[in-house]
């Protein structure tokens, strides 16, 4: 059996194959889109930084932000020959890693949203989803046959319960200073 093709992404870049390939990325607040036309066998995957739009003006990878990234692989697959029509959609990451910036404004969870919407809008189904949460995720898409295989990989440096302990170590020291105490005179 013939070996695949292996590519790697970082952030801001995409890649489609019509030929059988294995592209893969790590993911931990940033958002991998998988789009496959199943019909033509061509797939593709980009590695998204931020939601929005790029400012053309200053031209800085413009594959960073949510619509060119999408823009780009899309129209990369259909120079491949796939039809747009045809798409299906799995998307990985978004998690939320800054245990000091609260999960509703963390930027994991705005771009898990905006690609949610983007494929909506344009009528782009979602198969496979696995998006937000406190893991990094190592993707790896196979751009012949649509299939993601998906490793999770746990924090490092975050510590899940912290909150929860500085909170309890809270309730302690107030119950502890209202506790009557000797006084010492000096």
């Amino acid at each position: 059996m013939k070996t695949k093709k292996r590519m790697n992404i970082h952030i801001g870049e995409y890649h489609a194959s019509c030929h059988p390939t294995v592209i893969y990325t790590l993911v931990g607040s940033c958002v991998a889109v998988c789009l496959y036309d199943p019909v033509r066998k061509i797939g593709g995957m980009n590695h998204i930084l931020l939601p929005g739009q790029a400012d053309m003006k200053r031209f800085d990878m413009p594959a960073r932000y949510g619509i060119n990234a999408m823009e780009l692989l899309i129209n990369k697959i259909m120079r491949l020959g796939g039809e747009r029509r045809s798409l299906i959609a799995k998307a990985f990451g978004g998690a939320h890693l800054l245990p000091s910036i609260p999960k509703e404004n963390g930027v994991g969870r705005k771009i898990a949203a905006f690609v949610l919407e983007f494929l909506k809008k344009e009528s782009i189904r979602v198969v496979r989803q696995d998006l937000e949460g406190h893991e990094s995720r190592k993707v790896y898409f196979h751009t012949d046959t649509g299939e993601v295989f998906l490793k999770r990989i746990q924090p490092m440096y975050y510590k899940w319960n912290l909150v929860s302990e500085e909170q309890e170590m809270l309730r302690r020291i107030r119950k502890e200073a209202e506790k009557p105490s000797k006084i010492s005179l000096f």
